[in-house]
């Protein structure tokens, strides 16, 4: 169980999305002062199960982009890993609406990866799941493409908490 006040990013099979989302989201945290720097990114599914691999495809995605998720194993949403997540992260509104429906209580901050994003950017990542490496590739890129409206919103997130 990682620490209180982790990022939860949430896809369906926590094969895919998600865990390409976490890897991103801690390199370029990785990057920035303290207190992000510090902290813990988690990804988990609403219908995962756990101890899974991570897919194959989203493995060779990340590589190409210098990051190891080969270590990472899937893992199922629970409540305790919502009650303790400073913010929550899905890759689809069904993602949020499932979250919503079964978790008691429903987080304070509950957002889409992609919701940061300006207009008129998509703000959900479709599931590459058994296609081909270029819709992994595409998800990557969608995920990337977010992580700066990503990373100013926890900025603000924080400031609003310290203050």
């Amino acid at each position: 169980m990682p620490a209180p006040g982790h990022i939860l990013v949430v896809c369906t099979g926590n094969i895919c999305r998600s865990p390409m989302a976490e890897g991103l989201l801690r390199h370029a945290l990785a990057a920035q002062p303290e207190p992000l720097k510090s902290l813990r990114v988690v990804s988990a599914g609403v219908a995962a199960r756990t101890g899974e691999s991570i897919s194959a495809n989203s493995i060779a995605t990340l590589k190409k982009a210098g990051i190891d998720i080969s270590g990472l194993r899937a893992q199922a949403l629970s409540q305790e890993l919502l009650d303790g997540a400073l913010v929550v992260f899905g890759m689809t509104e069904s993602h949020r609406a499932i979250i919503q429906l079964q978790a008691n209580p429903v987080p304070a901050h509950l957002y889409l990866f992609r919701e940061f994003m300006p207009p008129p950017a998509a703000k959900e990542i479709g599931d590459p799941y058994g296609g081909p490496l270029k819709q992994y590739e595409a998800a990557r890129d969608e995920l990337v493409e977010a992580i700066p409206s990503v990373v100013a919103f926890l900025k603000t997130l924080l400031a609003d908490r310290n203050t």
